[in-house]
C-alpha cells in the first residue's frame, strides 16, 4: 500500500505545471496544427502556414479546403484546431457546438468582396443586384435582356457547403433558390477556370481569384476592389474567419498572431484579399 501511495504522489508531482514536464506525445501535439474549410480562405491559410513554418522549423501545419461547412463540422467533431470559413457560423451550428461542449470563436483574418465574373469577351461591364438575382433564379436567361449579344446565359454557382454560396445567396439573391440548370462547382478556382473557358457564362468568386482570364463586373456601378470593400461601397462584401474552439491558444494563437501581424496582412493583400488595416 505504501508503495502504491508513493507512486501516486510521484505521478501527481511530475504531472504538475510546477514541474513543467511534457510527455513526448504532448510535445508532438503542441507543434501540430490542422486547418480545413473554406476554399476562399485557403490561399491565405496555405501561404501563411508556409511562411510561418519557414520561420519555425518545429511547427507542422496542415491546411486543406473542402468548404466552410466542412471546416466548421470538423471543428465541432474535434478533428481540426482551426476551421476556415467565408461566412459566419449558423445558429444551428452554434447549437450543435454547445451540445458538444465546443465554443466556436470567429477570428477575422481578412475582408473580401464577392466578384461577379464573366468571360473577357463579354461586352457587358456592369450589372445590378436585381439583375444578378433575376439571372440566378431563372427570370433572365439570355444576354440580350442585359443589352449583350443574344445567347443563353450559362449560370455557374457553388455547392451548398460553400460559404461563398451562402453569402452570395443572402446578399444578391435575397435567399432565393438558384435555378436548377445552374452548373454547381466545388471551389472558387473551379468557377474561375470554367468561366474563363465558357464565353456565355457568369459566375462569382472571391477577390483573390480574379485574374486576366475572367472579367469582373461592376455591381451597382461599383467595381470590386480593396478600396471599395474597405469603404463599404461594394455591397457583396464579407469578413473571412478562422474559427477556433474558445480563444486561440498554443500554436493556433501563434499562427493567428502571425496572420494578424504586418507581415501576415501583407501576404493577405498580395493574395488579392483585403487586409484588416
Amino acid at each position: 500500500m505504501k508503495k502504491i501511495l508513493v507512486l501516486l504522489m510521484l505521478f501527481v508531482f511530475i504531472s504538475s505545471s510546477a514541474f513543467a514536464f511534457k510527455w513526448p506525445w504532448a510535445k508532438k501535439d503542441e507543434g501540430t496544427l490542422t486547418i480545413t474549410g473554406s476554399t476562399t480562405v485557403l490561399p491565405i491559410a496555405q501561404k501563411c502556414a508556409e511562411v510561418y513554418m519557414d520561420k519555425h522549423s518545429d511547427a507542422n501545419i496542415s491546411v486543406r479546403g473542402g468548404g466552410s461547412s466542412v471546416g466548421i463540422a470538423a471543428l465541432l467533431d474535434g478533428t481540426v484546431q482551426i476551421a476556415d470559413a467565408s461566412r459566419s457560423i449558423k445558429t444551428k451550428e452554434l447549437k450543435a457546438a454547445r451540445e458538444k461542449g465546443i465554443n466556436p470563436v470567429g477570428n477575422v483574418v481578412a475582408k473580401d468582396g464577392i466578384a461577379v465574373v464573366v468571360h473577357p469577351s463579354n461586352g457587358i461591364s456592369e450589372i445590378t443586384i436585381p439583375q444578378i438575382e433575376a439571372i440566378y433564379t431563372g427570370e433572365i436567361s439570355n444576354w440580350k435582356d442585359l443589352g449583350g449579344v443574344p445567347g443563353p446565359i450559362v449560370v455557374i454557382s457553388r455547392d451548398n457547403s460553400s460559404g461563398t454560396y451562402e453569402v452570395f445567396n443572402a446578399l444578391a439573391l435575397g435567399g432565393g433558390k438558384v435555378r436548377e440548370d445552374a452548373v454547381v462547382l466545388a471551389s472558387n478556382n473551379a468557377v474561375a477556370q470554367t468561366v474563363s473557358q465558357t464565353p456565355s457564362s457568369i459566375g462569382y468568386v472571391g477577390l483573390g481569384y480574379l485574374s486576366d482570364a475572367v472579367k469582373a463586373l461592376k455591381v451597382g456601378g461599383v467595381m470590386p476592389s480593396n478600396a471599395t470593400v474597405n469603404a463599404g461601397s461594394y455591397k457583396l462584401a464579407r469578413p473571412l474567419y478562422m474559427y477556433t474552439n474558445g480563444n486561440p491558444k498554443g500554436l493556433a494563437k501563434q499562427y493567428l498572431d502571425f496572420i494578424w501581424s504586418a507581415e501576415g496582412q501583407s501576404i493577405v493583400e498580395d493574395l488579392g484579399f483585403v487586409p484588416l488595416r
